[in-house]
């Protein structure tokens, strides 16, 4: 692979992970009592503990698109 080719598969996976990540940011926000609900009953825990796993969640996944998509592509764009 050339540098042009993994610079652009990890530019796409960064906008596509960022676009996931913003998707499911504003999901949470909108429905949030619903998906609450749900999700407490499935998995028999508290509302409260449900919103902390969903911010716990939205953070691990920002970390990571950020450390495995973000990372390599501004390091090659900068080579």
């Amino acid at each position: 692979m050339t540098q042009e080719t993994l610079t652009t598969f990890f530019g796409w996976m960064t906008v596509l992970n960022i676009g996931f990540l913003a998707f499911t940011s504003i999901a949470m926000v909108t429905m949030m009592d619903w998906v609450t609900g749900i999700h407490g009953r499935m998995f028999r825990m508290e509302p409260a503990d449900v919103r902390a796993a969903y911010f716990r969640y939205l953070a691990q996944y920002k970390v990571m698109t950020f450390i495995f998509a973000l990372g390599p592509y501004l390091a090659l764009r900068l080579m």
